[in-house]
């Protein structure tokens, strides 16, 4: 492929950086501007990183602009993916989608009418930890996967985030905030979920900030802080799971897979990278996987997969269809505990298709 993809990013917050070095891998992909609500910040942004700073409207409206990268706060998500599919540009979003199966909704109804499409985050699981992982389940290493458990706990980011209090806001919290990690890694390695029962909770009501420059400063709790659940996937594994921001300490896995044959440590999948292991029932011992797949990529490689995806006319894998399938499976946890009963998953989604394995860097398609 010879021809770039032109990329422009709205949202020039913290993790913009990363999103500028991570799709710097692929020549594919070149990003030429930034905008941002506070223009003097993307003007900040742009001298730092070479590119050029934009109004948000004249962003929306560049002519050679293909992709927009939206990298506002959770709240902001669907308003701002909304005008960029109105401008005719294709959108790829931080996660969540959406707060609301209505509003992630919304934003494939408009994607599907523009004929653009919609990309979502995260893309950790194109890194070689969970991409390893993918090739081993579906080589048989473990047999039939039958079930998983997907543990995230820890007490939250008061003590050391520059701005906690958005993770407690409508939009965060564990589930919003770290659950779209481990479910579209699960979808990934498992397939889509069909049910899901859930218990949630919010154990204070406030919580003071230790962090520098806000020590002290006493933040509302809107939302749970604590959620377990149980998900049924279609084809069979059930799977359990916690998300927490109340936990101090704890010695539990982060993703494990149990199959017919045997077991699958999987690696953080806030990561593109970590180590693999299995343990399967002839060799009665855990052993280290090497990585299949690049792990020296990073957030980007999601953006860089759709610049390709629309060069050569396939799906790409980050889709938007996955996102609302892990965004109903979470809004789905909350309303199971809310109603106390089995919530039935009525979205589903394509399992995202491997990565080929021994890629040149850089490069995508084989």
């Amino acid at each position: 492929m010879s021809d770039t993809v032109n990329v422009g990013i709205i949202g020039c917050g913290n993790i913009a950086p990363q999103y500028v070095k991570g799709c710097g891998q692929f020549p594919l992909v070149h990003l030429i501007a930034c905008a941002d609500i506070d223009h003097q910040r993307a003007e900040q942004f742009a001298a730092e990183h070479n590119l050029q700073a934009l109004s948000i409207a004249d962003l929306l409206a560049h002519p050679e602009i293909e992709i927009i990268i939206n990298l506002t706060i959770p709240r902001a998500h669907v308003d701002v993916s909304l005008d960029i599919i109105n401008a005719g540009k294709h959108v790829y979003s931080e996660k969540p989608l959406a707060v609301t199966r209505e509003d992630g909704k919304r934003v494939l109804d408009a994607a599907r009418k523009a004929n653009v499409r919609v990309g979502c985050a995260p893309d950790t699981f194109l890194g070689g930890g969970i991409q390893t992982c993918r090739k081993l389940i579906d080589d048989g290493a473990i047999g039939t996967p039958i079930a998983a458990t997907s543990f995230m706990a820890n007490h939250g980011h008061e003590s050391w985030h520059p701005n906690p209090a958005f993770y407690y806001a409508v939009g965060g919290g564990p589930l919003l905030d770290m659950g779209p990690y481990y479910l579209t890694a699960l979808v990934t390695l498992l397939g889509p979920a069909r049910r899901v029962s859930g218990s949630v909770k919010r154990s204070f009501e406030t919580r003071i900030a230790t962090s520098e420059g806000r020590r002290g400063q006493e933040i509302p709790v809107h939302v749970a802080t604590h959620l377990t659940g149980v998900i049924d996937f279609v084809d069979g594994a059930t799977v359990t799971m916690m998300k927490s921001f109340d936990v101090w300490q704890h010695r539990l896995p982060i993703i494990e897979i149990y199959g017919t044959e045997g077991t699958l440590s999987v690696p953080d999948p806030n990561r593109f990278d970590g180590v693999v292991q299995v343990w399967s029932s002839e060799s009665r011992v855990w052993r280290n996987v090497p990585l299949t797949h690049a792990a020296d990529v990073g957030r980007g490689i999601g953006v860089a997969d759709m610049a390709y995806a629309i060069r050569s006319g396939r799906a790409h894998r980050a889709s938007g269809d996955l996102a609302y399938h892990v965004l109903d499976v979470m809004q789905a946890v909350t309303e199971s505990s809310q109603q106390g009963t089995h919530i039935n998953i009525t979205s589903t989604c394509e399992r995202p298709a491997p990565l080929p394995v021994g890629l040149p860097a850089g490069v995508l398609d084989a």
